[in-house]
């Protein structure tokens, strides 16, 4: 290579060297104007997506409640919550669901809503199984038979079905613990006679020992205490009344209770006939000596203690006045007295 031929190279490599420097440094601030307004872009797009894909619809049902069925994928569940306008964006529900807890971490169920929620909350809730379902509080006194349940259950659930209840509580009547529940508004006659017979099976297990030792059957026991239930008021007379009765049983009298007409034809002690007392009925303890086939009512914990623990005395007759004043007699002479002196 000449001289000529070599400076022309060094020349064209300075130039080359050169134009390559000056192209760089004249790109260097566009490059960043690029990601400056990337930047922007995505910002803007995220607020965009957030003021319009978070929020909860403007038509958001509130007070409402959905139910989630059993086996239900990400996506359909997505679906149903933009179907109902609790969500906007299924896409966005469904990448919240997996960031709290995976694709098929969605438990099922009912859910409420009562007030509007963003679509990250529904998923977090959805995930964790917070159901936010309002209950209804529900009392069921002590006394009461299957068929008072039923009614106070029937107007107070929906989903109740009276028919179905009785179906299911056939041989239950005196074993559904009367308190007080808590239900929620999409429950059925299933879940209350569940609640109700685990609170029954809890109490009698605290007191299986005691009804080991009376020498009775859970059966008679809770027929005898349905009997209490009706015929005392305070624990004195409930265990007085207990007594009195067991002792009749010993004996071989009849009960001879009032009680009992209730559950045969629904009347009290004031309006029996003379009729009644001879109406053909296993429950009509003024012809049939014993215990009835079973309870009458569904007895309280008061009334299941009266009959395992009954209370000692002489007497085998009482009465109850016209203010529910409990009188007792030691003879049918000494009853025919307190008839007289108080019931006529």
């Amino acid at each position: 290579m000449n001289d000529t031929n070599y400076n022309d190279y060094i020349m064209s490599s300075g130039e080359r060297q050169s134009y390559g420097n000056i192209n760089f440094k004249n790109h260097k601030p566009r490059f960043w104007r690029y990601v400056v307004v990337l930047v922007m872009l995505v910002i803007i797009v995220t607020v965009f997506a957030y003021y319009k894909l978070v929020p909860p619809p403007t038509d958001f049902p509130s007070d409402s409640m959905i139910l989630i069925e059993d086996g239900s994928s990400l996506s359909s569940v997505a679906d149903l919550l933009k179907e109902k306008n609790i969500i906007r964006s299924p896409i966005l529900f469904q990448m919240s669901t997996i960031l709290y807890g995976g694709e098929r971490s969605i438990i099922d169920g009912y859910y409420g809503f009562t007030t509007p929620i963003p679509v990250n909350e529904v998923a977090r809730r959805i995930v964790r199984g917070d159901r936010q379902l309002p209950q209804t509080k529900i009392t069921i006194p002590e006394g009461f038979s299957l068929k008072q349940m039923a009614e106070v259950y029937d107007a107070k659930l929906e989903n109740f079905d009276k028919d179905a209840f009785f179906e299911l509580t056939k041989g239950k009547e005196g074993y559904l613990f009367p308190d007080t529940y808590f239900f929620f508004p999409f429950e059925t006659e299933k879940e209350v006679v569940q609640k109700m017979s685990a609170v029954f099976d809890k109490k009698i297990i605290a007191l299986q020992g005691g009804i080991d030792e009376s020498g009775h059957s859970l059966a008679d026991i809770i027929t005898m205490a349905s009997i209490i239930e009706k015929e005392a008021n305070g624990d004195e007379d409930r265990a007085m009344i207990s007594g009195i009765l067991w002792k009749r049983i010993t004996q071989g009298m009849r009960l001879q209770v009032d009680a009992t007409f209730l559950y045969i034809n629904g009347k009290e002690s004031k309006d029996l006939t003379l009729k009644d007392l001879d109406i053909n009925s296993p429950y009509n303890t003024y012809r049939n000596i014993g215990l009835p086939p079973g309870p009458i009512t569904n007895p309280g914990i008061a009334a299941i203690k009266a009959a395992i623990h009954p209370e000692d005395s002489p007497y085998l007759f009482y009465l109850h006045d016209k203010n529910g004043k409990v009188h007792y007699a030691k003879t049918f002479e000494e009853h025919q007295k307190n008839i007289a002196a108080y019931l006529r």
